[in-house]
């Protein structure tokens, strides 16, 4: 149980402005034989919680973007919400990009896309990078 704890807690932080990679925590407990649907639900989980932790910033705390440390950067901030803008909140499904996802969550709390949404679109691209994290490793 603590492996998929240590899984949930990786996942969380890598959705946050912190630099953590959940997937090779996650590819790493697959090879060593965890179950592979318990390692995509934590992962999932995690990762989807930790986006929450962004829309929640976008939501409230703007005001703040001007000191040093706020998380995103005006150039992260102005190609997502491009993004957003462009693709409405069916961008949330690549939340999970490595470049701009986590401005991408940032953006929808700004741009107040009702919650419900946010956490049923970023939860979907997000399981959809760990399935494929596990076809790459061969398990599904």
């Amino acid at each position: 149980m603590t492996s998929y704890i240590s899984l949930f807690a990786v996942s969380f932080l890598a959705a946050t402005i912190l630099p953590a990679y959940s997937e090779v925590l996650f590819a790493a407990l697959q090879t060593q034989g965890y179950d592979p649907w318990l390692l995509l639900a934590w992962a999932t989980a995690g990762n989807t919680l930790g986006a929450c932790v962004n829309w929640v910033l976008g939501r409230y705390l703007l005001h703040f973007q001007d000191r040093k440390w706020f998380p995103f950067r005006e150039k992260h901030l102005g190609h997502a919400q491009r993004w957003f803008n462009k693709y409405g909140v069916w961008s949330l499904l690549m939340a999970w990009a490595p470049i701009g996802g986590d401005a991408l969550t940032f953006i929808a709390g700004m741009m107040r896309v009702r919650f419900p949404v946010f956490v049923l679109l970023t939860g979907l691209g997000k399981g959809a990078r760990y399935a494929v994290v596990l076809g790459l490793l061969g398990t599904l």
